[in-house]
């Protein structure tokens, strides 16, 4: 396949796209671990894996009932969201960053407001900053013109949520390695074949589960290193606007990245290299 030009504004995302994909996950710096040892531990028996593996699936599903589209159609002057993967690159990216802004603005109010409450009150804010996180990673796939609302497409908005709550370096290499296989697989159409082989036993639907347990796990250990000093008295509430704000960002950053590499394949100005 001959691929298309790409011009300077599509140069600079690529470089930005490639920057992200290397660079280290945020969460607290491990020096820090023995210090928040006793409030993760207190968070570990609040919020343990199976709860977080239970709000994956709900707030995917909330998440993107939650993504309307109606301003996207607005600003972009669009009849449908499809239309969007034949716009600019630039104008789904300024759109992709109102959203941003938006949830990001969001995450640090409803921190501030639950962090306020100490270790008892996340119980509410976890699921309530999950599903912002999914609502925001769909919005921003709806900025490229990706509803997201197929098989493939939920699994897709999962990988991209476990690069962006990815522990190590290790942890968002091996999410973005799922990426890119979810990537080919939507860019081939062959999700119907991998059904097909499921229904016939030859692939059935353990490892699905196994990545929803693995993701649960390192997404439950992701949050609660950004939430144990919540757990402290007298400073909940600075250090869940600040901590939910963290986490939001980085969630959107990973969306933006991972849908602008969608948007740049599908017109034609990359390619996608199967594993």
């Amino acid at each position: 396949m001959v691929m298309k030009s790409l011009s300077t504004y599509e140069i600079e995302q690529l470089d930005q796209i490639t920057k992200w994909e290397q660079i280290e996950p945020s969460v607290l710096a491990k020096g820090t671990d023995l210090l928040l040892k006793p409030f993760s531990w207190t968070l570990n028996k609040i919020i343990p894996p199976k709860v977080i593996e239970g709000a994956i699936s709900s707030c995917n599903a909330a998440g993107s009932f939650l993504a309307d589209q109606g301003d996207i159609l607005r600003d972009a002057e669009v009849e449908k969201i499809s239309d969007l993967r034949n716009k600019s690159l630039e104008l789904s990216d300024k759109m992709a960053n109102e959203v941003h802004n938006w949830a990001l603005g969001l995450a640090i109010a409803e921190g501030g407001a639950t962090g306020a409450g100490g270790a008892f009150t996340i119980l509410i804010d976890i699921p309530a900053l999950i599903t912002l996180a999914f609502r925001t990673m769909h919005k921003i796939g709806l900025c490229y013109g990706y509803e997201c609302n197929t098989p493939e497409d939920r699994m897709y908005i999962n990988m991209i949520l476990s690069a962006a709550s990815a522990n190590t370096v290790k942890e968002k290499a091996v999410a973005l390695v799922g990426l890119k296989q979810i990537e080919v697989i939507i860019a081939k159409q062959t999700w119907k074949k991998i059904s097909q082989k499921a229904a016939a036993g030859k692939m059935g639907p353990e490892a699905l589960i196994m990545f929803i347990k693995s993701f649960s796990k390192s997404l439950g250990k992701n949050l609660t290193k950004r939430k144990a000093l919540q757990a402290i008295p007298y400073v909940g509430a600075a250090v869940g606007a600040s901590m939910n704000g963290s986490f939001i960002q980085d969630v959107a950053w990973a969306a933006r990245r991972a849908f602008q590499k969608r948007w740049l394949a599908d017109n034609e100005k990359i390619e996608l290299e199967e594993n």
